[in-house]
């Protein structure tokens, strides 16, 4: 799965660059996910959902217009791990650090208090000024060009694993950084371009592991296993776990 950020302030254009760039990407048939970060509470205290998330782990929503499901995940890589997408669109989370962003922008002071390195274009409110460039960033109008900015995320999304397993000799924002730069690519993320001994998928999606977690799981699993009858090396183990 390929990941873009869409960053910027309140009343910046996020929501209608996001909703541009999926349309085209639809279009092209990919499948295709949002992620949206809020400042308010979805689920109001005192409400019917808020009170049996108090006794629950999960509550499921069917309403008229939609279907939801309510949880709480640990961390951004629980939340994303839940997606199954082409692309991976994320409005808001601005101090996200393993994929590359696109800053939607009311002013140039907007973008060079955004720009962390991991920008490759600029867009929203700003873009209908006619400006077409700011600090080297390409600016595109999402409302007049979505093409060209799904061309853009198209070529240049990527999500690194977000782990900081150091294998690499760096962390996976300084990692990101460069690959945004040029100066490296994904073949150089040893969680991405090596093949796993241990590869745990949970609804189908692979769930990053350290080597030495891999090696725990590794060790764990056939330290059950040889105490069991009937066990036998081999050279590869297959488990799976049905929660239903």
């Amino acid at each position: 799965m390929r990941g873009v950020a869409f960053v910027g302030f309140k009343k910046s254009g996020k929501t209608t660059t996001v909703e541009a760039v999926a349309r085209v990407l639809k279009e092209r048939n990919y499948r295709v996910a949002i992620a949206k970060s809020m400042h308010a509470d979805f689920d109001r205290e005192g409400s019917d959902t808020w009170r049996f998330s108090k006794v629950a782990d999960e509550v499921i929503v069917h309403a008229h217009d939609t279907d939801a499901l309510l949880f709480k995940a640990k961390d951004v890589n629980a939340l994303f791990s839940m997606v199954s997408a082409d692309f991976l669109l994320i409005e808001g989370f601005k101090s996200i650090g393993h994929v590359p962003k696109v800053i939607c922008a009311r002013s140039e002071e907007d973008v060079k208090e955004l720009n962390d390195g991991l920008a490759i274009a600029v867009s929203g409110v700003i873009a209908s000024t006619g400006v077409e460039e700011i600090g080297g960033l390409p600016v595109i109008d999402a409302t007049k060009e979505p093409e060209k900015l799904a061309d853009l995320v198209e070529k240049r999304a990527f999500m690194l694993p977000n782990i900081d397993c150091g294998l690499c000799g760096f962390k996976c924002a300084e990692m990101a950084k460069m690959i945004v730069k040029g100066e490296k690519t994904l073949k150089d993320c040893v969680v991405l371009s090596s093949k796993p001994k241990v590869t745990v998928k949970i609804d189908g999606q692979v769930l990053p592991m350290k080597d030495w977690v891999q090696e725990l799981v590794e060790k764990t699993i056939k330290g059950m296993l040889s105490a069991m009858k009937g066990y036998r090396e081999g050279r590869r183990i297959e488990i799976v776990i049905r929660d239903e």
